[in-house]
């Protein structure tokens, strides 16, 4: 198994491309569609003796452009299969647009969240410069949680891990008596991934992350392969890590809306992340969204309009994670 590195200066950090040979060449997840990009890309398979026409396999985590933009390129030029799942993979065909091209979902979300003008303003001219970052659309081979797939002697497991998006999987396998796994944006090693915003399309995208969490502490993997950065040792102890840190968010929203009163989802996300641009104008509200539809779900607070208010004097927070 070999790591190729991409440039990614919008999202978490450099992309992380995995090329596994052998009888086949597969590769797990494929970076953003940029022409500075898809030159990395080449350079990078051919460092290997690779070329994009050699690729006979492509297993994608989720449908985020910084992973799938270039399997439609990769497809293009030597007819790979490409593996997404189920929950994603309209996406990743073109069959269906996401909040970055779906002018609709966007009103409807920001006038859920009630993002103001200026902001909004910027953050809808900032998704149109990026929504070329799809590339080309993608004949995708759907799978679902659970499905087995036989890559060069050994077995990848698909593990449906949603919450950051619908669809997002890791791709379990033992390698040399270690329990592994590619894990996309599941868990890394320093940002804890966007829940909220990153796929507005999740419902209870925190408990539902919270619940894949939870599933990546009982598999206890020796070694997580993320889909940026570095190579995480601890998977379990990160994903609680991970967990914790959402349990404080809730608090801090919590205490927000004990100190102000009311508060609409942009109002709350100010308070935690004070001013924010570019993606992140879609990201915080995100978060903010997440952590107040998990209060709502639990009766914590009441939402009256585009208004949540604290519904239990003093509630306990910690109830309503798990401790794994």
């Amino acid at each position: 198994m070999e790591r190729i590195q991409l440039g990614n200066t919008v999202f978490e950090g450099a992309n992380n491309v995995y090329l596994l040979q052998g009888d086949e060449t597969v590769l797990v997840d494929a970076g953003v569609a940029t022409e500075p990009t898809r030159g990395e890309f080449v350079d990078g398979l051919a460092s290997f003796g690779v070329t994009p026409e050699d690729v006979d396999r492509v297993f994608l985590t989720h449908w985020h452009y910084d992973h799938a933009g270039l399997a439609g390129m990769i497809q293009q030029a030597g007819g790979a299969t490409v593996h997404v799942h189920e929950a994603d993979a309209e996406l990743v065909s073109g069959e269906e647009a996401s909040l970055i091209e779906d002018r609709t979902l966007q009103q409807e979300t920001f006038e859920a969240w009630q993002l103001p003008d200026g902001p909004r303003e910027e953050l809808l001219s900032f998704l149109e410069g990026h929504a070329e970052l799809a590339g080309e659309d993608v004949d995708v081979t759907p799978f679902s949680g659970g499905d087995r797939f036989a890559v060069n002697g050994f077995e990848l497991e698909a593990v449906h891990l949603p919450g950051h998006s619908a669809g997002l999987s890791a791709f379990a396998f033992e390698d040399d008596g270690e329990r592994q796994a590619f894990v996309g944006d599941a868990i890394l090693p320093k940002y804890t991934p966007n829940v909220g915003g990153a796929d507005v399309r999740v419902e209870s995208p925190l408990a539902k992350y919270v619940d894949s969490l939870v599933e990546v502490v009982e598999r206890d993997w020796d070694r997580a392969l993320p889909g940026h950065r570095d190579t995480i040792e601890e998977p379990a102890e990160r994903a609680r890590e991970i967990i914790g840190h959402h349990r404080e968010r809730t608090e801090r929203v919590v205490d927000v809306l004990d100190r102000h009163g009311a508060c609409d989802v942009w109002t709350v996300s100010h308070h935690l992340f004070g001013e924010l641009d570019t993606i992140h104008i879609l990201h915080g509200p995100g978060e903010a969204f997440a952590h107040l539809d998990h209060l709502a779900r639990h009766g914590v607070v009441e939402r009256e309009a585009t208004d949540y208010r604290l519904a239990v004097d003093e509630p306990d927070v910690g109830a309503l994670f798990p401790d794994p």
